[in-house]
């Protein structure tokens, strides 16, 4: 099932692909096992984005045959260049503490994060080849091996930018939508039924999670939080916080160092190098201040 051959994946210096909480053993022979990948941002990470995983969990276990075996974090490559993003390493150690501190089950990958930009696809490809061509899959409890399947998990803010034409290359969709599959966790200001109506060839393949407690905590607010001297505790953990604090980061708008000044250059995948994605009608409606409050090509920004 892997998609590439080794020789097409460049590894960042001293890499190691982490699977430590990967589930070796699928509990249920009847299902098919399944990694949730999560790209985005996290600049930095909240427990919204620590939710979206939750909520897959429940809407995996109580409406698919599916069986998760492992969850991911994806950072993305400095390269994004947007707008306040702070260094990749800073965004990784985010990550990595509040995984370790608050989940049982989730992990970091940093490959995306220390390279040049990376499309979407080309992330999910480097998944399938480390669990699937590296590690060998995983086993039944009988001994039969199983090819794991990568599955990318985003706001639907995501699949709105994915229906516009010409943002998103139609071999990147092939493989993302048709060949991997979403899980598509519902965002205030998205409309998914729209959004989907323009990529029913992949419908089987895209699955709507409705958010059933609304939540719009966003590393923008976050980051604005910071810069006013306001509280950001129980919206981020504990752990997370003392390290923006001992790293001194989101102090101002992110015109500093942190900051890289470009000129905007759109990807293929929905993204620009400048960080300005393509957005929804119903997201431009809301007005210029929802801009940095959902990424529109990842989980979280």
């Amino acid at each position: 099932m892997a998609a590439q051959s080794s020789s097409t994946f460049a590894n960042p210096p001293n890499y190691t692909f982490t699977s430590h909480r990967l589930h070796r053993t699928l509990h249920d022979s009847d299902k098919q096992p399944i990694v949730l990948v999560a790209c985005g941002s996290f600049n930095p990470i909240t427990y919204h984005h620590l939710r979206m995983f939750e909520m897959a969990n429940d809407f995996v276990r109580q409406n698919t045959n599916f069986e998760i075996v492992g969850g991911y974090l994806s950072p993305v490559s400095e390269e994004y260049k947007k707008p306040g993003l702070v260094r990749a390493h800073h965004r990784v150690n985010m990550c990595t503490l509040a995984t370790e501190q608050e989940s049982s089950g989730l992990m970091v990958d940093s490959w995306e994060a220390y390279l040049n930009y990376q499309r979407t696809a080309v992330v999910l490809d480097h998944f399938d080849y480390e669990i699937n061509t590296v590690l060998g899959g995983i086993s039944t409890r009988d001994g039969e091996h199983r090819d794991v399947r990568i599955m990318l998990l985003a706001g639907s803010d995501l699949i709105c930018t994915m229906s516009e034409p010409g943002v998103w290359s139609h071999n990147d969709l092939d493989r993302i939508l048709g060949r991997y599959g979403t899980f598509v966790i519902e965002r205030t200001g998205s409309s998914m039924d729209q959004a989907t109506d323009s990529l029913a060839r992949w419908r089987n393949s895209i699955y709507p999670i409705p958010q059933l407690v609304q939540n719009d905590v966003s590393s923008t607010k976050v980051r604005l939080f910071f810069r006013r001297g306001l509280s950001v505790r129980y919206l981020i953990p504990a752990a997370v916080i003392d390290y923006i604090k001992q790293k001194y980061l989101y102090l101002d708008d992110g015109s500093g160092p942190e900051k890289e000044k470009g000129k905007d250059k759109e990807t293929n995948d929905g993204r620009s190098l400048s960080g300005s994605p393509r957005r929804c009608t119903s997201d431009i409606q809301v007005g210029s201040g929802v801009v940095w409050l959902h990424d529109a090509v990842t989980a979280g920004d």
